[in-house]
């Protein structure tokens, strides 16, 4: 299911300016598609400000997510590379944001199981660091 989430919505760029950029530039295939609003970006945003870097689950990724009810109409995922990392508060460098939606408290949760299988492998997270496109992307999500 993972894969075929991600499947173009994926984006490799150079920076962000800030965090808060990031998180929206990262979610923005999921905007286009219908998928969350404007509000829901706004509450990852705010969760973060309220909550800490919570959302950093490994060193240098980060998987930005809030409750269903603040803008989101459906399950998805989305997924973006930065070559230049942002800071997140407290100094804390991402340079991947896997955004995830749902449209229930538990629609995400098989999403988060698989990506949680691909992370919890060294190697695999290893080689998701080095990633350099969306192929490269997929061809680690399916191993």
């Amino acid at each position: 299911m993972l894969k075929e989430q991600l499947r173009g919505n994926c984006q490799f760029l150079q920076q962000a300016e800030t965090w808060q950029q990031a998180i929206e530039m990262a979610a923005r295939p999921l905007l286009q598609k219908g998928i969350i609003q404007p509000s829901y970006i706004e509450a990852m945003i705010q969760n973060v400000k309220d909550n800490g870097n919570y959302i950093i689950i490994l060193p240098k990724i980060a998987m930005p997510h809030a409750r269903p009810e603040l803008g989101s109409s459906g399950i998805g995922i989305s997924f973006m590379k930065l070559e230049q990392p942002v800071m997140f508060p407290k100094e804390e460098p991402v340079e991947q944001f896997f955004v995830l939606a749902s449209n229930s408290p538990d629609g995400h949760l098989e999403l988060m199981a698989d990506l949680a299988g691909i992370l919890s492998d060294t190697e695999r997270y290893e080689a998701l660091l080095e990633i350099q496109n969306e192929e490269e992307l997929l061809a680690v999500i399916e191993e």
